[in-house]
């Protein structure tokens, strides 16, 4: 029994009686509860962290694709990609200097053929277009425009041929329907030109 006293002197007795109306459960119904092991700590730890794993990869798939933004965009913007790089076909004519100028321009250059598959990729155009090969006078040799020689060639049949004693210094993909497509021709002459530059 609990007697409380107010300052107002009334007391309250309170007694603890059991409530006879509640069905009493025998030792084998009651069920012990004990307190959570280390195996739940554990739990909460493991599953905490996989939640961070997954927090973890959307972060970085948010970034990867904020930063690729504008390669999308230089795609969609008339870029192609082959291999490890991006190609620009363009739509109008100009001589190969010109040309050149506006590969640069773009933030790349014409197009340097390095392998089979490439020159495959190429000819795919369906167009004559200048790629980056010049003859050098002094030299005599063919260079790229990153300044390499040519080692691996698809120069049509009886060309580099200089035709009519000209000048022929630049190169074309003209014979789209041949594996070997090259041509030398003037640089002033008027052509289509294919830009690359590094997709990465």
């Amino acid at each position: 029994m609990v007697r409380i006293v107010h300052q107002d002197e009334i007391s309250v007795d309170y007694v603890n009686r059991p409530d006879t109306s509640a069905k009493r459960l025998s030792d084998k119904d009651r069920k012990v509860y004990h307190a959570p092991t280390g195996r739940n700590t554990y739990r909460i730890v493991a599953v905490s962290f996989g939640l961070l794993c997954i927090l973890q990869v959307a972060v970085n798939i948010t970034l990867r694709l904020s930063v690729c933004k504008p390669k999308y965009k230089s795609f969609q913007q008339g870029w192609v990609y082959f291999g490890s790089s991006l190609y620009f076909i363009s739509s109008t004519k100009l001589p190969w200097l010109q040309s050149r100028d506006d590969c640069q321009q773009r933030g790349a250059d014409l197009v340097i053929i390095n392998s089979k598959e490439e020159q495959n990729f190429m000819e795919k155009f369906h167009r004559p277009t200048w790629i980056g090969l010049t003859h050098q006078e002094e030299t005599m040799n063919w260079n790229w425009v990153d300044g390499t020689l040519l080692t691996e060639s698809y120069w049509a049949q009886g060309e580099p041929n200089g035709y009519m004693d000209r000048n022929e210094s630049c190169v074309e993909i003209r014979f789209f329907e041949q594996e070997n497509s090259w041509n030398d021709l003037p640089c002033y002459d008027q052509n289509f030109w294919i830009c690359e530059k590094n997709a990465l």
